[in-house]
């Protein structure tokens, strides 16, 4: 049986994710940063998780050379950073828009949350790399809403708590 590649890429987009920028200022490049939401976490101990780059992606070398690289889960105001680092060749990042982490990382203003990370392993993934990576510093942790993106477009959070 073959699955149609658009239809799966509609399929899998009816699970609802976060949007993050993955940054990153590897040896030889400016620092940058390119949107992502193949996030996930992967364990406590140690803390370890991952994200997803496609090996046809602009960033591709940069990322694979890089030896750490941040997770920066964007805020529900955060749309415009998110459009932005998704286009092609639009990855150096603005220095409006980054500090340097506890790592020396660039990490997103007004993320969420910054997760810090030295790679731990790289593992083929079909047309993606999966990079997982190891947390050696974290900041933010603010309590906002997140951006999501469900179905090909932005989506707000609803309380359910009412």
């Amino acid at each position: 049986m073959t699955i149609e590649q658009r239809l799966f890429r509609d399929a899998l987009g009816q699970f609802a994710t976060g949007v993050t920028i993955i940054t990153a200022a590897p040896e030889g490049y400016a620092p940058l940063g390119v949107t992502a939401n193949s996030f996930a976490s992967v364990s406590l101990d140690p803390p370890l998780v991952l994200w997803s780059l496609q090996k046809s992606s602009d960033t591709f070398t940069a990322f694979e050379k890089s030896s750490h690289f941040a997770v920066n889960i964007l805020n529900q105001f955060q749309q415009d950073l998110s459009n932005q680092y998704a286009k092609k060749g639009c990855h150096d990042l603005d220095d409006h828009h980054f500090r340097e982490g506890q790592t020396g990382l660039p990490v997103i203003n007004n993320a969420i949350v910054s997760f810090e990370c030295e790679i731990d392993a790289f593992h083929d993934g079909g047309d993606h790399i999966i990079m997982v990576g190891k947390v050696v510093a974290m900041s933010g942790l603010e309590v906002h809403s997140p951006l999501l993106f469900h179905a090909g477009k932005y989506r707000a959070l609803a309380s359910l708590d009412d």
